[in-house]
């Protein structure tokens, strides 16, 4: 069958569907991934097959025209998605004009570009599938116009899905409905699945996410980070327990450096009779004074080959990372502060491999006791363990390919 991903140009967000993508292809399937032409390099160092579709626009490079500004709406979840973890929220007069806002300066400036030139080559193509990010509409109206089953990938909780069901219920027989209003113009009417799919594919253990009442279909995430090479040192065995550090690449390369204050953090752990490991940007690292003896820095290791090596992991909970150091069964401190990394560090928490502390609490000194909390606590461990094993129970994504074809040939 032909295959058609489709997202905007983001790196991050390409490599969270990569692995399912090499999946289908391996399945033997005709597969395409779809995004604007100056995005086409990342996908073919993937080793995929790359269809450029519109033109270049990067709204990324409005942001940076007023950082402060994209700074301070870095934590949390941006608005109507926050009612995802505070439904209280969930009110008519906090829903409408945060869906407007979305759609007129989020939504439509990511999907305009790539809208009329997806369409027609989905129309000239005949994918019998189609998968797409969950803010990438354009994958769900390109579906619909050439009738193939499609469904949304999701890089994230699934706060769209799930504030898309508090937007219906408190909407009741009102007509106002921003999302509909757009996307409807593209399709001749519009249709619930333009907005969630006609089915979700969500890579992530079931006890750390939350979901709308929508079709899920569970999958393995597997880890991609891009272009890597493992370091001579990592294939030794660490002569001390060995903890790594790592704030994500976002922090600095889409905004303005960590939410943590790095050097109180790294003076806090540097007594510890611990290997530490921190992945610190060449441009942060710049700004450090001093490191401490028993810390190694370098700017970027991937992930996969350094967690098997550690006896736990700090991180800011993003969900790639958090995903990555699960399958290996490590008790982990997550520092959290933008997107869903809030909720998403609290359900490990309640799930037990963890702790959470806020980026806006978390002083070195609260830092270095968690650490030693969770060496010293073997229930941390212990969960971590049945987190593992609770992944291990769901398909990879080769194990997923059957599902699809079958959602293929129903449609």
């Amino acid at each position: 069958m032909r295959v058609l991903f489709v997202s905007y140009p983001e790196k991050t967000i390409f490599q969270y569907l990569a692995p399912l993508v090499w999946a289908l292809r391996t399945a033997g399937h005709e597969v395409r991934f779809a995004s604007q032409p100056h995005f086409s390099p990342v996908i073919n160092q993937a080793g995929l097959t790359a269809q450029p579709v519109g033109r270049d626009h990067d709204p990324w490079r409005m942001a940076e025209m007023d950082r402060d500004a994209v700074e301070a709406e870095r934590a949390g979840l941006p608005a109507p998605y926050d009612v995802a973890d505070a439904p209280e929220k969930a009110t008519w007069d906090h829903l409408l004009p945060a869906y407007a806002q979305a759609v007129a300066m989020w939504h439509k400036m990511e999907n305009f570009p790539m809208m009329a030139d997806l369409v027609a080559f989905a129309k000239a193509w005949r994918p019998d599938l189609v998968i797409w990010e969950p803010t990438t509409f354009a994958g769900a109206v390109a579906a619909k116009a050439c009738g193939a089953a499609h469904g949304r990938l999701l890089y994230s909780l699934d706060v769209f899905g799930v504030a898309r069901q508090h937007f219906l219920r408190v909407k009741g027989a009102r007509a106002d409905d921003p999302l509909a209003e757009w996307l409807g113009r593209y399709t001749g009417g519009f249709t619930e699945d333009l907005a969630v799919g006609q089915f979700t594919i969500d890579q992530f253990p079931e006890s750390l996410t939350i979901q709308a009442d929508l079709t899920y279909l569970r999958t393995q995430y597997i880890p991609y980070g891009g272009p890597a090479v493992v370091p001579g040192w990592l294939t030794r065995p660490p002569e001390r327990p060995r903890v790594a550090l790592t704030m994500g690449l976002s922090a600095t390369e889409r905004y303005n450096g960590y939410t943590i204050r790095l050097p109180d953090v790294l003076d806090a752990l540097a007594d510890l009779d611990i290997e530490l490991v921190a992945t610190i940007a060449d441009s942060e690292r710049a700004k450090l004074t001093s490191v401490p003896a028993n810390a190694r820095i370098v700017p970027y290791v991937p992930l996969h080959a350094l967690a098997p090596t550690c006896a736990a992991v700090i991180h800011h909970a993003g969900l790639a990372t958090l995903a990555t150091v699960s399958r290996y069964a490590l008790p982990q401190l997550a520092l959290h502060w933008h997107f869903d990394q809030p909720a998403l560090a609290r359900r490990l928490a309640a799930q037990g491999a963890g702790i959470e502390v806020g980026c806006g609490v978390a002083t070195g000194e609260i830092v270095r006791e968690s650490v030693l909390k969770l060496l010293a606590d073997p229930s941390y461990a212990e969960r971590a363990r049945a987190l593992r094993a609770e992944i291990a129970s769901s398909p990879a994504p080769n194990g997923l390919v059957p599902r699809l074809e079958e959602l293929a040939r129903s449609r």
